[in-house]
């Protein structure tokens, strides 16, 4: 009886395992959420250091999620999940497009990281703000679509 137990979630986990792994790769990447939202008092009280962490990390975000609002706002939709054929083209074609995003980001954050501490630092909370506000519509489009 123990080994038809054993036996039996064995197979259960195998099934689930070679179901999870067809499902294949996420359109938007795990890592596109924020943590926290914030407001003007909030971004008030950071210094210039943590405001462009902020800022970067929005850009981030937004690069990553925004190419493919026609498919998801939010992490977990597969290319299965939408109904495209899970082949190798489209596989491919999917992980080169989140090579180019994951280099494009890595430039994208070099430049900021050089730059943008010479922003004012109104103009970087307004545009946290902004960012903020964009990736929020994101969420609130995926419910209504």
């Amino acid at each position: 009886m123990k080994t038809k137990l054993i036996l039996l979630c064995f197979g259960f986990f195998l099934i689930a395992g070679v179901s999870f792994a067809q499902q294949g790769k996420s359109i938007i990447s795990a890592d596109v959420a924020i943590s926290k939202y914030h407001n003007i008092d909030d971004l008030n009280r950071k210094n210039k250091g943590e405001l462009l962490k902020l800022y970067i990390e929005r850009t981030e975000a937004l690069v990553k999620s925004l190419p493919y609002i026609a498919f998801a706002t939010k992490p977990g939709i597969t290319l299965s999940s939408l109904g495209i054929p899970n082949d190798k083209d489209n596989e491919r074609a999917l992980e080169e497009q989140h090579e180019a995003t994951d280099e494009f980001v890595l430039k994208n954050k070099a430049f900021q990281k050089r730059i943008l501490p010479y922003s004012d630092t109104d103009d970087l909370i307004s545009a946290i703000l902004f960012y903020e506000d964009i990736l929020k519509s994101l969420y609130q489009y995926g419910e209504f679509h």
